[in-house]
């Protein structure tokens, strides 16, 4: 008898347009998402490939994985030649922009010796023109997707490309931070190729100026940011950066969402995470004191007898770091310790040099990022303290969660719709994950004062081990991953899809 098989669901193509993306090159959490939601996606019909500009090394880093194919060129992109190579690393299939006259350069993706490239909105369009390109004609062996995915202002002007080839592919502009907005001089339009009788303020213009990301969010087929909160937030004058209208009119339209991001719960496993002196899990935590301990040896601290708090962060205004400056003495004046990983603004890296002076043995301070080293973090200590004045979404209060590291974090965009609460209504029901503080929606504010007010509720609940624990368990046991937020993504691109006419019947 014959084997009834069940249809095979047709595959559908995304092509993710960004300027960074895990494992090639990072700078923040949008790296990490976009090198994360490839991988979820495919289970849910979703073929993937990621368009990034091919910095110095990552054409040799790709093509040291396995064989590289030229699948596009153009002799003359925005003034000189350009080249993209289709590679894969990691599984992740990756189209590389070679562009040297914009991409090989000494520094990072966006700056060199602290100052960003002055002709960042012309490297970035041209990415975001390529992005365009392949989505309306297809690569050269005949892949062509049927939904493009823009991240951020770097990818912000592939939806107008699109919009203005009259192409019908659907796109989706993805909002990580609104307070980056590619803005340059409309005396740069005709060298970007967009037209110069759209400058107006339905469109490109953005006070006098052009702004990629207000063009990706007018022009895209829908927009979402990665959090619901930030979704609502980015509606008001406070936390919308001039764009607020933008965003309350695709609100109003039912064309803006916001879907939480996740992690990879791959890489990000403390059972198996190589950078760790001693692996622990949810079933089995006894690994983290040993861990604890080695965090302490490393940032030569003295073993606190209060928690150990770990701070992973860019040293910024926004990180809300002059709160941890004013709400740290009244932290190890209890007992506890902290040891702070990052960069930033020299005034609070001096600020924070100068309380490890006044706190010797209690605050250990590292100045500049190092990835293995964040994993040890997150593995030895008991708190991880995240104050930001406004977060989409943040992915530090994440990776706590996933190795028992409890979140203290400011009630603000993603921080609110991820971490509950330890409240005693939470607690009772085994659903808390974290404290939280300065919930505007309840009419809190984001200070020294709330942050003061949570470490102490964190002191006094640590001194009681079983609540502390039980507590403990329930972070590691939260659903952090990209399955359900993958799966939201999936059902948005399969609509607009749909709607479009794009997709492989076509």
């Amino acid at each position: 008898m014959a084997v009834k098989r069940k249809p095979v669901a047709p595959v559908r193509r995304v092509l993710s347009v960004a300027s960074e993306c895990v494992p090639l090159i990072k700078t923040g959490g949008l790296a990490d998402v976009v090198g994360a939601l490839p991988g979820a996606l495919e289970p849910l019909g979703w073929e993937s490939r990621v368009l990034l500009p091919a910095y110095p090394g990552l054409l040799d880093r790709v093509g040291a994985a396995g064989e590289l194919s030229v699948v596009w060129s153009d002799p003359d992109l925005f003034g000189g030649p350009a080249t993209v190579h289709l590679g894969t690393l990691d599984g992740l299939a990756v189209l590389l922009l070679e562009a040297p006259h914009l991409f090989d350069r000494p520094g990072g993706p966006y700056n060199m010796n602290g100052y960003d490239h002055p002709d960042n909105h012309v490297r970035f369009a041209a990415l975001s023109w390529v992005g365009a390109r392949i989505a309306i004609e297809g690569t050269s062996e005949g892949w062509r997707p049927d939904l493009v995915h823009a991240h951020d202002w770097q990818a912000g002007l592939v939806p107008s490309y699109l919009r203005y080839a009259g192409s019908n592919v659907p796109s989706v502009m993805t909002i990580h931070n609104i307070a980056f907005q590619g803005v340059f001089g409309p005396d740069q339009l005709d060298h970007v190729r967009l037209p110069t009788w759209d400058f107006h303020s339905e469109a490109l213009e953005y006070n006098g100026l052009v702004s990629t990301l207000k063009a990706g969010m007018m022009h895209a087929s829908h927009v979402t940011t990665v959090s619901p909160s930030y979704a609502r937030e980015l509606a008001t004058p406070e936390f919308g950066f001039g764009l607020d209208g933008v965003a309350r009119m695709r609100l109003d339209r039912g064309e803006m969402s916001g879907i939480v991001n996740g992690i990879d719960t791959a890489v990000w496993d403390p059972a198996t995470d190589q950078h760790l002196p001693t692996p622990f899990s949810a079933q089995d935590v006894s690994g983290k004191a040993e861990d604890r301990d080695s965090l302490c040896r490393e940032f030569g601290l003295n073993s606190p007898k209060g928690p150990l708090a770990v701070v992973v962060t860019r040293l910024t205004h926004q990180k809300g770091v002059d709160l941890l400056l004013d709400a740290l003495p009244g932290f190890l004046a209890r007992g506890g310790a902290v040891a702070v990983l990052g960069s930033g603004d020299p005034n609070y890296e001096a600020g924070l040099r100068e309380l490890s002076a006044r706190f010797p043995g209690s605050v250990g301070v590292r100045i500049g990022y190092d990835e293995p080293l964040s994993h040890r973090m997150y593995a030895g200590g008991d708190l991880v303290l995240v104050p930001s004045r406004f977060e989409p979404c943040g992915l530090t209060q994440l990776y706590g969660q996933r190795y028992g590291t409890l979140p203290v974090v400011a009630a603000t965009g993603g921080l609110r719709d991820t971490v509950v609460d330890a409240d005693p209504e939470h607690l009772d029901a085994g659903t808390a994950t974290g404290f939280s503080f300065g919930d505007a929606e309840r009419g809190g504010t984001i200070d020294a004062g709330g942050l003061g007010f949570a470490l102490g509720r964190a002191v006094d609940l640590y001194s009681d081990p079983a609540d502390w624990q039980r507590l403990q368990h329930g972070a590691m046991r939260a659903d952090v991953g990209w399955g359900r937020s993958a799966a939201t993504y999936a059902h948005l691109f399969e609509r607009l899809a749909a709607q479009a006419g794009t997709g492989p019947e076509r």
